[in-house]
């Protein structure tokens, strides 16, 4: 169990990861991000639950799609922009999005707004996911645990 583990907290106990793994030049637009690994201090491991802040500008991530992994997000406050292959929906406090495994239509959200907004983002841990993303030269496969291994080109060499 985690150092953290409660059956029961407030989200605002949990430390803020700010940023992303993500290998530069690809790291910059999500630099501001900020998430809160909910499901892992409560000691969840079939799936992970993250409450999510972006600031004005911010991306919640590149634009990616998962091979064996869905995805659910609830926008708790503020106004989102969802990127697709379709282009731009705006997403409001208490809407909600979905992007089943295995759909190859990418997505990713954007604070576009002049205020914080915040999200809600669940999706599983199913061994074996391939996580492309479509618009840049990079993949990740989840090979253990339900995490990402590392970052590679899409001919499989690393960064």
């Amino acid at each position: 169990m985690p150092e953290l583990f409660k059956p029961a907290m407030d989200p605002l106990e949990i430390p803020v990861r700010r940023g992303t793994d993500y290998p530069a030049p690809f790291d910059t637009d999500v630099g501001a991000r900020e998430k809160r690994k909910l499901g892992d201090a409560l000691g969840l491991t079939n799936f992970g639950v993250n409450l999510v802040t972006l600031s004005p500008g911010c991306w919640s991530s590149q634009r990616h799609w998962h091979s064996k992994q869905d995805e659910f997000t609830y926008v708790v406050s503020g106004v989102l922009t969802l990127v697709t292959d379709e282009g731009e929906q705006e997403l409001r406090t208490g809407m909600i999005a979905g992007f089943p495994a295995g759909n190859e239509n990418g997505h990713q959200l954007i604070n576009k707004s002049d205020k914080d907004a915040v999200y809600l983002e669940v999706g599983d841990r199913t061994q074996g996911d391939v996580c492309e993303y479509p618009d840049i030269d990079m993949r990740t496969q989840v090979v253990e645990d339900g995490k990402s291994d590392r970052y590679i080109h899409k001919d499989g060499t690393p960064y």
